[in-house]
């Protein structure tokens, strides 16, 4: 191979390197997390609720879009499916509270029970950055389903 060739390889592979880096960076907006919210809850009424949750789980593909991720829950504060951390999977989180004590899964629980839907404010370790970062959640009541899903941006 000629050294241009090496060169012309080399410049491809740092700027498709570069491009990645660039997506992996990118925030989503609140419009953005309450649309994929949106599509998630479309998704369960398709397929059902045990079949989306695994692919809210697994399916990075098409449920993870830039920082957002779909996390799927029941009532109880039991994490049923996690677009970023599937060691969460399975797990009470009821008693999860930010630093400033915001109690994060019961207040989604709560605004999922007494609203359906809405916005959840809280403190959050941001998924790529591993900094904490001030996180708003769009949380929707599932029908026929004792639970909900979510998807939260970054701020």
């Amino acid at each position: 191979m000629t050294a241009r060739r090496v060169l012309i390889a080399a410049v491809a592979a740092l700027a498709t390197t570069v491009a990645t880096l660039a997506v992996a960076g990118e925030h989503g907006t609140r419009d953005e997390a309450k649309a994929l919210a949106e599509a998630a809850v479309e998704h369960v009424k398709k397929v059902g609720v045990e079949q989306a949750f695994k692919d809210f789980s697994n399916d990075k593909a098409t449920w993870t879009k830039k920082d957002l991720f779909v996390i799927g829950y029941d009532m109880k504060g039991n994490c049923l499916a996690n677009g970023w951390n599937d060691k969460l999977i399975g797990k009470n989180l009821m008693d999860l509270k930010d630093p400033n004590g915001v109690m994060i899964t019961a207040e989604l629980v709560k605004t999922a029970q007494t609203k359906g839907q809405g916005w959840v404010d809280y403190i959050f370790q941001h998924p790529q950055t591993k900094k904490l970062a001030e996180k708003s959640t769009w949380v929707r009541k599932l029908p026929n389903y004792d639970g909900w899903v979510a998807v939260g941006v970054y701020r």
